[in-house]
C-alpha cells in the first residue's frame, strides 16, 4: 500500500496560479525538456521489448497471490533467481524474518539483490517490491477476495526482468544492481507496519557505508513502482521532486523521457506518496527517486480488478526504454 499526501490550494488561490502553473511547475530548471509534438510511439517504434515484458507480467500473475512468506511467494522466488542467473545476473537472497502483524508468528522474508557488472564500486540501485498485498482491502465487493497484483507490482517487476536481457552488454558508467524488495505492504489493515524489505535493506547498506573502505556505493537510486497501467502517466513524485539530492535525477530522467518523445512522463508535480525510495533515502541515504503512477490515477489499485487486462505492453515498453536509455548518459 503507498499512502498519498495531496497538496490543496484553495479555489482563489487556484485560480491565480493557473496561468503560471506550467511556468513555475512544470519541470525544475523551466521549460527546455518540454515533450515536442509528434506521432504517438508504437511497440515498433521502441527497441525495449515491451511485448515480452508483459508476458513476464502474466507469469508473475499466473502464480497467483504472492504476499510475504507465501507458497506463491516461494514459487516466485524460484521463477525470479532462474531467470536472472540464466541471463548472467549475480543473484544474492537477503533473508529476514518479521513478525506477522496478526499473531507475532515469525514470518520468513527475503529480498533479492542482482548485480550486473559486480566489480564497478560506484553502483546505480534499480527497484521494486515483488510482494503483493495479502488481500485486496479497498475491494468493495470482497476485501477478502484474490489480489495477483498486475500493475501494484508485477509491472516493476515484470520490466526489471526484461531489462535484464540487455545488461550484460549495456553501456553504463556504473555498476548496477536490481533489488526485489520483500515485504513493501505486509499488511492487513491500516496501521500495520511496512516497507520492511526496504528497512532491512537501508540498514545493511548503511553498516556496509560505516566500514573505512565500502565494497560499493549507490550514486543513484530509482523505485519502480505501479507504471504498467494502460492509461499511463506519471507526474514527478513530490517527495523525489523535493529533496535536494534527488532533483538532478528526477531532471534527467524526466529530460531523457522528452529525448524520446514519452510523453507520459509528465512534467508536473504529483503526489506525496510513501513508499520503499522514502526508507531508502532517509535510512539508507541513497538519493533514491519513486517512478510511480499515483493510486488516484489507478481505480482499481488494492482490488481484485488489479489484473493484466488493466495494463499495457506499450506502458512497460515506454517505462523500460527511458530507464535503459538513462542508464547509458547517466553521468
Amino acid at each position: 500500500m503507498k499512502y498519498r499526501r495531496t497538496i490543496m490550494f484553495s479555489a482563489v488561490a487556484a485560480v491565480g496560479l493557473a496561468a503560471a502553473a506550467w511556468a513555475v511547475f512544470a519541470k525544475p530548471g523551466g521549460n527546455d525538456n518540454a515533450v515536442a509534438a509528434g506521432p504517438e510511439l508504437t511497440l515498433e517504434d521502441i527497441p525495449f521489448n515491451g511485448a515480452r515484458a508483459y508476458e513476464y507480467l502474466k507469469q508473475l500473475c499466473e502464480i497467483g497471490p504472492r504476499p510475504s512468506g507465501s507458497p506463491g511467494m516461494e514459487k516466485q522466488q524460484k521463477l525470479l533467481a532462474e531467470h536472472f542467473q540464466k541471463l548472467g545476473g549475480q543473484v544474492e537472497f537477503q533473508r529476514f524474518r518479521a513478525r506477522d502483524p496478526r499473531n507475532g508468528r515469525p514470518v520468513p522474508m527475503a529480498n533479492i539483490i542482482i548485480r550486473w557488472h559486480p566489480q564497478s564500486v560506484e553502483r546505480i540501485l534499480l527497484c521494486a517490491h515483488y510482494d503483493t498485498l495479502p488481500y485486496p482491502m479497498l475491494d468493495r465487493r470482497n476485501p477478502r477476495g484474490v489480489f495477483v497484483g498486475a500493475n501494484d507490482n508485477a509491472s516493476g517487476v515484470a520490466v526489471l526482468m526484461e531489462l535484464a536481457h540487455d545488461m550484460p552488454d549495456l553501456k553504463c558508467n556504473y555498476g548496477v544492481d536490481f533489488v526485489l524488495l520483500d515485504a513493501e505492504e505486509y499488511i492487513f489493515r491500516k496501521g500495520d507496519r511496512m516497507f520492511l524489505g526496504s528497512e532491512y535493506f537501508a540498514r545493511e547498506y548503511r553498516k556496509e557505508q560505516a566500514k573505512r573502505r565500502p565494497d560499493f556505493r549507490y550514486r543513484w537510486g530509482v523505485l519502480l513502482d505501479m507504471i504498467g497501467a494502460a492509461d499511463l502517466r506519471i507526474p514527478q513524485e513530490l517527495n523525489s521532486l523535493w529533496w535536494r539530492d534527488t532533483k538532478p535525477l528526477i531532471a534527467d530522467i524526466w529530460a531523457t523521457a522528452a529525448r524520446l518523445g514519452v510523453r507520459e512522463f509528465l512534467h508536473e508535480r504529483g503526489d506525496e506518496i510513501d513508499d520503499d525510495h522514502i526508507i531508502l533515502h532517509e535510512i539508507g541515504r541513497i538519493p533514491c527517486i519513486d517512478i510511480i503512477q499515483p493510486m488516484s490515477m489507478y481505480p482499481p489499485w488494492h482490488t481484485q480488478d488489479d489484473t493484466p487486462d488493466k495494463c499495457s505492453p506499450l506502458s512497460l515498453a515506454k517505462v523500460g526504454w527511458v530507464i535503459s536509455e538513462w542508464l547509458k548518459s547517466v553521468e
